[in-house]
């Protein structure tokens, strides 16, 4: 039975890291689109309709936009801010140039700026817009996508830029946009009616991604649209949103009720609207189809018109982010403009309540030593103080299987011809000894739910992007980018370019030293009585070395680090054990 426990626990234990492999295949660098980059236009032919509010007449569709191609060189306003910079269109008051300062393409000196918004004359339009559409039969004349609106000013922190546009007759739009020091935008609508009659509204506001963008494709991080509404975090895939839209009539989702927030996310970074959180708004998830091409829209429209009296004026207030996720902003965020899990545009999982405080406690440890490749290696002190009863427990139990393998091969050789009977003798000397044969699978077993929360924090927070330890090290949420089968940059070609396994050929020299570290702590553990279970010790090695060679920098230092820390604390115990107990090497 103790045998039986000893292969599941192994099992257990490599099929959990086998499913990592599968879930989390090896990350490549996807370069983002370069400002000002050449790109064929696109044109942008249509705009779906505004969903429609309950218990009131569908408002009208948000005016259709011109199937012609739209020219670049369009007149702009200006966005500067400590963090952005770019432009706001005046053809169709769009949000659609920015580049994010702080962040690169790559870690090479002189990488492009990371650009997150693009303009609908590029390749890749990706763009945050706001408007007002109507309730059938009210005839007022609408902005739409190809308004060409005056303006003036920079949108900026402690200024702002202003769009104007007189429908001529009678109603005067404006939207007013600022900036703050981060990534958070506001935007101020305004309509003036200098008509005899009153007019009913509704504000919406979207954002649109006229391409699919490229995505990991990991089964751990999402990627595509997302938002908090009624208080539930709601995901949706760019693929589940393309074949819900087509059974729907492009609606993917579509969900009425005060508040919330919507929008893309990437893996670090995020556009999403905040409406203002007391007003009950209808969010949809959209996919269109034009000329072959697919396109996705998030959109809030207010469930209730607003009504601009004769001669007066109304006003609607939406934010709209625009950056990266940093988890402190995001914090900052929510708390100031109440939106509600704002933090969960991060991607810290099914295990949030261990993920954060993890991110919490490393990001501390990084204020203090300016490394996080440090802050990690402090870190797994702290778990190994945490785990140290339960591991100590542990351990002595081993090293007392060790001390006892001369009285199992004594045992073996007494009942070979016995096994019913072997097997009895065995578990009545562990009874005795008071030894658990399964106890030296427990320190792996227990690593999981770390090593799980440890990725999450590693992968997906963009803290860790780029971020060095020392050597070769450059980037501890990549791969170890040497290879020990070019011998390390000797030889001049790449083992990925080979045929069926060659994208299993990069090992690097960290995950050596972490299967060395493996190796050796296994050879501390006592040898398994039964010999098919001793060869799987053997190469157990060998097998996490070579699966964890396409996890994170950061993770396999972690390991390799945890394994040095546990290899010193099985020896003292062996030492210990040898002296409380030397008679139990005896038979």
């Amino acid at each position: 039975m103790d045998q039986k426990r000893l292969l599941l626990a192994i099992a257990i234990s490599v099929a959990i890291l086998l499913g990592f492999q599968l879930m989390l295949p090896t990350p490549k660098p996807v370069p983002a689109p370069i400002a000002g980059a050449p790109a064929a236009p696109t044109p942008d032919t249509g705009t779906p309709t505004a969903p429609a509010a309950a218990g009131t007449a569908a408002p009208a569709p948000i005016a259709p936009a011109s199937a012609k191609a739209v020219p670049r060189d369009v007149p702009r306003l200006p966005i500067a801010a400590p963090r952005l910079e770019g432009s706001i269109s005046l053809l169709g008051a769009r949000l659609d140039d920015l580049v994010l300062k702080g962040y690169r393409e790559t870690v090479q000196p002189g990488s492009p700026l990371v650009r997150l918004l693009e303009p609908r004359s590029e390749k890749q339009p990706y763009y945050i817009q706001v408007g007002w559409s109507a309730d059938d039969g009210v005839t007022a004349k609408l902005p739409d996508s190809d308004t060409l609106w005056t303006g003036s000013g920079v949108a900026g922190p402690g200024t702002t830029a202003l769009l104007r546009w007189d429908n001529g007759a009678g109603l005067v739009f404006e939207i007013e946009v600022g900036v703050d020091a981060d990534y958070m935008f506001t935007l101020r609508q305004r309509v003036r009616n200098t008509t005899g009659a009153s007019v009913a509204l509704h504000p919406w506001a979207r954002i649109r991604r006229d391409y699919k963008p490229h995505t990991a494709g990991y089964y751990i991080l999402h990627e595509g649209m997302l938002g908090v509404l009624d208080g539930r975090l709601k995901e949706t895939t760019y693929d589940h949103a393309k074949s819900e839209g087509e059974k729907k009539g492009g609606v993917a989702l579509e969900q009425t009720g005060p508040g919330g927030w919507i929008g893309f996310t990437d893996k670090y970074w995020l556009t999403a609207l905040v409406p203002a959180q007391a007003s009950v708004q209808t969010a949809a998830f959209r996919h269109i189809s034009e000329a072959g091409s697919d396109r996705y829209q998030v959109d809030f429209v207010a469930k209730d018109a607003v009504a601009v009296p004769p001669g007066g004026m109304a006003e609607t207030v939406t934010h709209a982010f625009a950056g990266a996720k940093e988890v402190h902003v995001l914090d900052r965020y929510e708390s100031a403009y109440q939106v509600p899990s704002f933090d969960k545009a991060v991607d810290f999982g099914w295990f949030y309540f261990i993920t954060k405080p993890f991110f919490y406690a490393l990001d501390w440890l990084f204020g203090i030593t300016g490394n996080f490749g440090i802050a990690i290696l402090i870190f797994t002190l702290f778990i190994k103080g945490l785990f140290f009863p339960l591991a100590n427990k542990s351990y002595r139990s081993m090293s007392k299987m060790k001390l006892l393998a001369p009285k199992m091969t004594a045992l073996r050789e007494q009942y070979k011809e016995e096994p019913q009977k072997l097997q009895q003798a065995m578990m009545e000397m562990y009874k005795t000894e008071k030894v658990n044969p399964a106890s030296g699978c427990l320190p792996i077993v227990i690593q999981i739910p770390v090593f799980f929360s440890l990725y999450k924090v590693i992968f997906t927070t963009i803290e860790m992007r780029h971020a060095p330890f020392f050597g070769w090290i450059r980037d501890l949420s990549a791969v170890d980018p040497t290879n020990v089968f070019t011998l390390f940059g000797l030889l001049p070609y790449d083992p990925a370019m080979l045929p069926m396994f060659g994208h299993f050929l990069h090992l690097g020299a960290w995950p050596l030293v972490m299967g060395f570290t493996m190796w050796a702590q296994m050879r501390l553990n006592p040898p398994p009585p039964d010999p098919i279970q001793a060869k799987i010790f053997a190469w157990m090695p060998v097998l996490f070395t070579f699966m964890l060679a396409s996890f994170p920098a950061g993770l396999v230092i972690y390991w390799a680090w945890n394994n040095t820390l546990t290899i010193g604390q099985q020896w003292l115990i062996m030492r210990q054990t040898k002296l409380d107990k030397p008679q139990a090497a005896r038979v």
